[in-house]
């Protein structure tokens, strides 16, 4: 799966993995039923757009966030609305099959642990189906991740932001509950380039 938002350029490497997911782990579908978490769709009536495959620019919106909530890697449950009017929120949209979204964790992390005393929050979803979970646990050890880690197992939460599943996909929202940026795909410099977003935002 290539190309995910996120100012971070979720979508390390050159521009992402995009398509669908292996057959061992494809999900049912964008916005299917029976997925263990709840999503909602856009506050403000209109759908979330999606960069074309490839795109690695930022796209600006100012779109109010569709709300979700989902179960956390380590058992727990984050719902976006919880962050919104008082955090800075970065979702990053990943697959533990996408070596760009692999290889620009790291760096999100970097950028979590430098800005969330200031009220930033990075909300990493996994896109891999339920009979990844093992492997899913396994690239955050190895990455040694600490932000959160949302399991998007029926793909229903992407579903509302980038219809195409790809992946890397970041989304950056402000504290006014607005989204500031969306990027899918990612290319060199671009983790410069979103720690300026999310420095800008954590001042406001």
């Amino acid at each position: 799966m290539v190309g995910l938002v996120g100012v971070l350029a979720l979508g390390f490497w050159g521009v992402g993995c995009g398509g669908s997911q292996p057959t061992a782990t494809q999900a049912p579908g964008a916005g299917g039923a029976g997925a263990p978490g709840v999503a909602s769709g856009d506050t403000d009536g209109a759908a979330p757009g999606h960069a074309a495959p490839g795109d690695s620019s930022a796209k600006p919106t100012g779109a109010r966030p569709p709300d979700f909530e989902l179960d956390t890697l380590d058992g727990k449950r984050v719902r976006l609305s919880d962050h919104l009017g008082k955090d800075v929120v970065l979702i990053d949209f990943w697959a533990t099959f996408c070596d760009p979204c692999l290889a620009a964790m790291p760096h999100l992390d970097e950028i979590y642990q430098k800005y969330r005393g200031r009220g930033f929050v990075v909300l990493g979803v996994s896109i891999d189906g339920p009979d990844a979970l093992g492997l899913v646990r396994t690239e955050v050890s190895k990455l040694r991740v600490t932000f959160p880690i949302l399991l998007d197992t029926e793909t229903r939460v992407v579903g509302l932001y980038n219809p195409k599943t790809s992946a890397p996909y970041s989304v950056l929202i402000g504290r006014d509950g607005r989204i500031i940026t969306k990027k899918e795909g990612y290319v060199t410099g671009d983790a410069d380039t979103l720690e300026k977003d999310i420095a800008a935002a954590v001042a406001r």
